[in-house]
């Protein structure tokens, strides 16, 4: 199964974190799934350490490089298509990096991993 992991799903799973649910961690753990990291993601991490809001045990691009290879990641680029359901979707979410998530998800038909509820107001499936 193809998964599109959401960013602090990426976080918690790299770092073993113990908010990462049972479901995350064994769907994530399935050498069958084949885990998707959006280049929004990656884009969303490098903006948060840039203005000191997140920060990492080593510089950024050892972090992502490591957690890409290491976790056989998938990397999904963002495309016209996953653009153009933005300019659809309602504002029930308001950051855009979990909207382009979603748009992703939509487009490519497939489950988005991630513990934030308010994504439910989407045609998604999240998985937690």
């Amino acid at each position: 199964m193809r998964l599109l992991l959401d960013t602090h799903t990426l976080l918690w799973f790299v770092w073993d974190h113990a908010n990462l649910s049972d479901t995350a961690r064994r769907l994530m753990n399935d050498p069958d799934n084949e885990l998707l990291l959006s280049m929004g993601t990656i884009w969303e991490i490098a903006i948060k350490v840039g203005v000191n809001k997140l920060t990492l045990a080593e510089p950024y691009e050892e972090f992502m490089s490591r957690a890409i290879v290491d976790n056989d990641l998938t990397i999904l680029d963002i495309s016209v298509r996953h653009a153009a359901v933005l300019t659809t979707l309602p504002l029930h979410h308001r950051d855009p990096f979990d909207r382009l998530l979603v748009a992703q998800a939509m487009v490519e038909q497939i489950p988005l991993i991630s513990n934030d509820p308010a994504l439910d107001a989407y045609p998604v499936r999240r998985l937690w």
